[in-house]
């Protein structure tokens, strides 16, 4: 069956960078697109950044400029690269993968989700 793994998370201090990886098995990864989204406590889960299957890429605007996506199709594996992190930034973290082409920031789109890792952004 199909597995997303996701691993890196953790506690850092404002300022540090993370990066996650999201490992995937059971599917043609190189045939899905990715994305990655977080949910604070008492919050929706919400759209951080997505790679298609062609390589696009879009990060929310909230997180442009400090987290970066990118995929190991050799790996069937996704990366989120977190830099100058702030404590607004803890949240758990999920990989989602989806079979369709683009990029899309909806979370209903995406068909299989990874159990989500703890990053936690201390000040």
């Amino acid at each position: 069956q199909v597995q997303l793994v996701e691993s890196g998370g953790g506690l850092v201090q404002a300022g540090g960078s993370l990066r996650l990886s999201c490992a995937a098995s059971g599917l043609t990864f190189n045939l899905y697109s990715m994305g990655w989204f977080r949910q604070a406590p008492g919050k929706e889960r919400e759209f951080v950044a997505a790679i298609s299957r062609f390589r696009g890429t879009y990060v929310a605007e909230s997180v442009k400029g400090r987290l970066t996506i990118s995929r190991d199709n050799a790996k069937n594996t996704v990366y989120l690269q977190m830099n100058n992190l702030k404590p607004e930034d803890t949240a758990v973290y999920y990989c989602a993968a989806t079979t369709g082409s683009g990029i899309t920031l909806t979370r209903q789109n995406y068909d299989y989700w990874g159990q989500g890792i703890q990053v936690t952004v201390s000040s």
